[in-house]
């Protein structure tokens, strides 16, 4: 083990010996302790078995002789024998299952060197891996099977976090004092982030959404706003977790401290809000369950308040929730179509803000306000000056759209025609959707002045 390794596992243990004189000093000097203190002297103490044992889980002992895996068997992050070695640009050997847990985590360089990687390709290194079967069949060990899936690739360090008992210990946290609250919810924000099996424990916790939000009072949940990031957060990391998408939703309390937390708190939590809203969104039946709750007006409101880091978690939530086609028509309403053409015009968000009024045009209502809004013009502009292809077919799609339902707009896209050939360019160099849109549209203006010609 790793002096980095087992200076972890101590400064846990010490953590845990100090929880545990604390409790039974509680339970020694009064007489009617509560009996969750006697839990949770419980749990602390088998914490602290479970990490005696964790740390020499790096030995083996066959026939009363003790050996130790050699260093070069083992994975730099789990501190384990590796499972699938594997080799990265900087010619560093990992375990695939932690390698791979490592990049899925947005890191780009290498663990022991700190080195950005030039590519993040991994090879198997056919040596290593030959090397450790040979090895455990002269110990008698049995050759480690590869983990299959990432979310299982937990470190000797991180097993004592998923131990019965340690999640309901901070969810009983949650119902004490406020310093206890503080402390477990900044815990749980963190092990939910880096750890996406202790992300799968709350599906077999029925209770452990509504424990989790306990001290958010509805109405009032920024009350203490650093308590309020660290819980919404948790649930932002939480709906990660496929099995926990619908168990989040359908908790009666969960989406309306979401979208409370849209109005209300840091920047951070009304960001990490909306990005919640965003994954739980991924679900049909949740787009529903979010629509109905009334969340698209303060997203909407999110996006127009222009804040860099929550605009865009703002519209992506929207843009999901309103694949649902009832919610379409609540995002009209609530006045989506004004504030995403405001920020086009300003060149702000535009790729993702076409992509919701390309969805939206597909709705009577937006079409409508499109028009009454001055769109055409607006569309027009991101076709002439726009280099991204995506962008102008999007644009053109809307175009199409608002052509076959308002025959008032025709001469406004003619003289653009006439005076910059727009569309006729589109129609030879877009992408397929959009040469068919242009088309389409300059077929429209040609009949019909052919026809005003003719009479």
């Amino acid at each position: 083990m790793t002096k980095t390794d087992g200076g972890a596992m101590a400064a846990r243990g010490m953590e845990l010996k100090k929880e545990l004189w604390r409790l039974v000093k509680e339970i020694v000097d009064e007489d009617d302790y509560m009996v969750e203190t006697a839990d949770q002297a419980i749990t602390t103490l088998c914490s602290l078995k479970y990490l005696k044992q964790s740390n020499n889980t790096l030995s083996f002992k066959l026939d009363d002789h003790a050996f130790t895996v050699p260093q070069e068997f083992r994975c730099p992050i789990s501190k384990e024998l590796m499972k699938d070695p594997v080799v990265l640009a900087t010619g560093q050997t990992y375990d695939r299952a932690f390698i791979q847990r490592w990049f899925n985590e947005g890191n780009r360089t290498c663990p022991q060197t700190q080195q950005v990687l030039s590519h993040l390709d991994l090879t198997p290194n056919q040596l290593v891996k030959k090397m450790i079967s040979q090895w455990c069949k002269q110990h008698g060990v049995e050759l480690p099977k590869p983990v299959d899936n990432i979310d299982e690739a937990v470190t000797a360090a991180e097993r004592v976090y998923l131990q019965p008992g340690y999640i309901n210990s901070l969810l009983d946290k949650l119902s004490q004092s406020l310093s206890d609250q503080k402390e477990a919810a900044k815990e749980l924000r963190k092990l939910t982030k880096k750890m996406p099996s202790f992300r799968a424990l709350f599906g077999e916790h029925p209770d452990a959404i509504p424990q989790l939000l306990n001290p958010l009072s509805p109405g009032s949940a920024d009350t203490h706003p650093d308590l309020q990031e660290d819980l919404i957060t948790t649930v932002l990391n939480l709906s990660i977790h496929d099995n926990n998408k619908r168990l989040v939703a359908e908790d009666p309390v969960a989406i309306p401290l979401l979208i409370e937390s849209l109005k209300s708190g840091t920047i951070q939590t009304r960001s990490n809000a909306a990005a919640a809203l965003f994954t739980l969104s991924a679900l049909d039946p949740n787009k529903l369950i979010i629509g109905k709750s009334g969340a698209l007006k303060p997203l909407i409101d999110l996006l127009d308040e222009g804040h860099p880091l929550a605009m865009k978690d703002a519209a992506t939530a929207i843009f999901n929730i309103c694949f649902a086609h009832e919610n379409k028509g609540r995002a009209v309403n609530e006045g989506a179509v004004n504030v995403i053409l405001k920020k086009i015009a300003d060149h702000v968000l535009v790729d993702e803000l076409l992509a919701i009024l390309a969805m939206l045009s597909s709705h009577q209502n937006a079409v409508d306000e499109m028009g009454e809004l001055g769109a055409v013009s607006c569309l027009l502009n991101v076709i002439r000056e726009s280099t991204c292809e995506h962008n102008k077919e999007n644009c053109v799609a809307i175009l199409f759209t608002i052509c076959m339902n308002d025959r008032t707009k025709w001469k406004e896209i003619r003289q653009e025609e006439n005076a910059n050939g727009t569309l006729s360019r589109l129609a030879q160099s877009g992408t397929l959707r959009a040469k068919r849109k242009a088309s389409g549209i300059l077929e429209r203006l040609n009949k019909a002045a052919s026809l005003t010609h003719t009479a």
